[in-house]
């Protein structure tokens, strides 16, 4: 059978305060949402420092906001976070600025990253998800995300940006300490729990972006002297305009690569085989029929939803299923609720490797924000599957899954497994 209803036993409480980083350490309130989508799709919340957003939760909305960028601007900030103008403005990336403006950024590494290149990628990402998988399978108990999930990605990105796997470990620790700024074990300065106030200037107020802004002054220096064919080399060319970006604005974009080059990618491949070791059924029918992998591969996407939301601003006071929206007002698209919306997707809690309609929202739709790596990610995600499920016969866990303490990404950190 290619499906389990009711993946998840346990959908968590119905009540859960889903703007707490705590809130995600045991997992997605699944339940919470459900009840929100059902009684309140557009749902206000307060927050403790006095503001407040609105929740999107339903699939179409969450289309319509994220399409309609007029109406709601990713300038102000695609994150809760509160940010001033000084802070906006110096944490600027493609990610918080509409088109045209965003488009012209968007342009200068687009073109690394489309199907057709995407696909040209094959055999050499087939080369390491092979070599990450054998020499993970010498061991017979292993960290699934330190061995496997973490190393593809890492490797490829270093391959794109044109640097050394000895380099890939220091990128990759400081895109955990971007991404998981909110988590004590990969950054000393988790933004809620310290004074932060130091780097408020820098993205994610983490230290660590500054290491990654010198490094990057560094790799650009040795391209402008020795020009090659990389995405940084491809940074340093001129935009539309015909002007370079300024020395702030690659750094930002270099960093946004480095945060959003591994983690995400890592996070759902952890999650993909979380859910099958629960359910070893769909090991066994994925096994048993590869035809099954290219639907397989877009079910895994969908139910792990790892970027959880996104953040927009109006700019005009609107309604919205019967709620006044006032210009200013920020309002939240919920990814991983859209993914399980009942109005959307047949039966959304069944995991289905053969679901056919299946237009999740994973990367963004087909909005201006499409995910700029959707097509490397998914092709990392069906790799490293084809290549386990040629080798492994099953997984068993060995020990608790450990999730990342973030409102904003979900991920497993640690998942603990055994070659069965």
């Amino acid at each position: 059978m290619t499906y389990v209803d009711n993946y998840l036993d346990d959908l968590g409480p119905d009540d859960a305060d889903i703007t707490s980083h705590d809130t995600y350490v045991n997992g997605v309130p699944h339940a919470t949402f459900a009840k929100l989508r059902e009684e309140d799709p557009v749902h206000w919340t307060e927050e403790s420092d006095g503001s407040g957003f609105w929740s999107i939760l339903r699939y179409d909305d969450a289309i319509a906001v994220s399409k309609d960028v007029k109406t709601f601007t990713s300038s102000k900030g695609i994150r809760l976070e509160e940010m001033d103008e000084e802070e906006t403005e110096a944490r600027r990336t493609m990610m918080e600025l509409d088109p045209p403006d965003h488009t012209r950024y968007r342009r200068l590494v687009s073109k690394g990253f489309t199907r057709r290149r995407v696909e040209s990628y094959e055999e050499s990402i087939r080369e390491l998800a092979i070599e990450v998988i054998e020499e993970a399978l010498q061991k017979k108990e292993f960290d699934f995300v330190a061995e496997i999930a973490e190393q593809l990605p890492m490797r490829m990105l270093g391959r794109m940006l044109g640097t050394s796997d000895q380099d890939g470990h220091k990128l990759v620790s400081w895109g955990d300490a971007l991404l998981g700024n909110t988590d004590p074990e990969f950054t000393d300065y988790p933004v809620d729990l310290t004074d932060t106030d130091e780097f408020r200037m820098v993205p994610f107020r983490s230290p660590a972006s500054i290491q990654i802004f010198q490094y990057a002054q560094e790799q650009a220096a040795k391209r402008r002297a020795n020009p090659t064919d990389d995405v940084i080399s491809q940074l340093l060319e001129p935009t539309t305009d015909g002007q370079p970006l300024t020395d702030l604005e690659f750094n930002n974009f270099f960093t946004l690569i480095v945060a959003a080059g591994n983690d995400t990618t890592r996070y759902t491949m952890t999650h993909g085989l979380w859910a099958m070791m629960r359910h070893p059924q769909l090991w066994d029918a994925w096994k048993a029929d590869p035809e099954l992998t290219t639907t397989a591969v877009e079910e895994v996407l969908r139910t792990s939803s790892v970027t959880m939301h996104f953040r927009r601003t109006a700019t005009a006071d609107i309604e919205m299923r019967g709620k006044q929206i006032k210009a200013g007002d920020k309002m939240v698209i919920w990814f991983n609720s859209a993914n399980h919306d009942k109005e959307r997707f047949d039966a959304p809690f069944r995991y289905d490797l053969a679901r056919q309609s299946n237009d999740h929202m994973t990367f963004g739709r087909n909005g201006p924000h499409l995910c700029l790596g959707a097509w490397l990610a998914r092709m990392e995600v069906r790799l490293v599957f084809e290549e386990l499920l040629k080798r492994v016969d099953r997984f068993e866990q060995a020990g608790p899954e450990e999730n990342l303490r973030s409102n904003f990404i979900s991920g497993i950190k640690h998942l603990p497994v055994r070659v069965v």
